[in-house]
């Protein structure tokens, strides 16, 4: 079994802003697993916020024994970027080697396609609503928020796309009196969900304060083990590959959760239509889907993802598993 990383570069189709910063490319790990002639392969972002790099999360893939099995992955990387990867490419292989999609191999129903959430940057109120006005046929958009002066931004996206269903994501930018301030004007226009509203470090001012729009845990959410923490502060959680390390984890976290009365979204970090395709099977059913990755991007994978009127839809084979 060889096992190969490469680093790619996707350019965005507009500057992107959250609270933490702005870029114009997004930068990835494509993982290439070969065994017998046929070759699977996973894409994952490394991100800062988890202090992760390009460089972290290589060494960490190359590290690993050529004799790799999905269930002896999960005893040697932490859940993270390289592990997702790694996961991935190691279900591709196996659809590829055996004939089968993915999800006939975990057992899971045939997947359709899902409603998904576009994403508008961080910007001034004025620009935000141009942007929410572009896209304003879309039926649910996300909003980059995380100041504290963010009541105009919000009135002005409410402005610009009137029908949408809008769901906001602070990035762990607010205080506690800046989301107790804010709440009950989330729910006047009319928002859907809010996605970390406090630093994960400081998420128990959550305990007890009124949420009268379901708050997520993103930031605050990495696999099964956080769900411990979580009790009294949230009502979803964010699932992401990335943060899981891997769909394996992925869809263990996904009905660990539900069983304990969460509801789920299934969100990315920027990246292709390789790194979203594993995530559609996580998605399915999800109260919010969030796969916008491809579509904030100018360029894209061969054979990509479908996206149309019904949402994002699961890849076909030629692209993964």
């Amino acid at each position: 079994m060889q096992i190969d990383v490469k680093r790619d570069v996707f350019r965005l189709a507009q500057v992107f802003t959250i609270s933490r910063g702005s870029r114009t490319e997004t930068k990835v790990l494509t993982v290439r697993i070969t065994d017998g002639g046929v070759t699977g392969w996973g894409e994952c972002v490394p991100y800062a916020r988890y202090d992760e790099t390009l460089e972290s999360v290589s060494d960490e893939i190359a590290g690993l024994p050529s004799d790799l099995t999905r269930a002896r992955l999960y005893d040697l990387l932490p859940a993270g970027a390289a592990r997702n990867a790694v996961d991935c490419a190691l279900w591709d292989l196996e659809a590829k080697r055996t004939g089968k999609r993915v999800w006939e191999l975990a057992g899971l129903a045939k997947p359709g396609p899902e409603i998904t959430a576009y994403t508008l940057s961080l910007d001034t109120p004025e620009k935000m609503r141009e942007q929410a006005a572009k896209h304003a046929f879309r039926p649910m958009l996300k909003i980059k928020l995380g100041t504290p002066d963010d009541m105009p931004r919000l009135e002005a996206v409410r402005v610009g796309a009137p029908d949408s269903r809008i769901i906001i994501d602070a990035n762990e930018g607010w205080s506690a009196e800046v989301y107790a301030d804010l709440a009950p004007h989330l729910v006047r226009l009319g928002v859907a969900l809010v996605e970390q509203p406090l630093p994960a470090a400081d998420d128990d001012a959550l305990i007890g304060m009124d949420r009268p729009v379901p708050v997520c845990a993103d930031e605050s959410c990495h696999d099964r083990a956080s769900l411990a923490h979580l009790k009294g502060k949230y009502d979803v959680v964010n699932i992401k590959l990335d943060k899981t390390g891997g769909v394996t984890e992925a869809l263990a976290l996904r009905d660990a959760a539900r069983a304990e009365g969460y509801d789920v979204m299934v969100g990315c970090m920027v990246g292709s239509s390789l790194a979203m395709a594993p995530a559609t099977l996580v998605a399915q059913g999800a109260l919010v889907t969030d796969l916008d990755g491809p579509l904030l991007l100018a360029e894209d994978r061969p054979d990509p993802l479908l996206f149309d009127e019904k949402g994002v839809h699961p890849p076909e084979a030629a692209l993964w598993g």
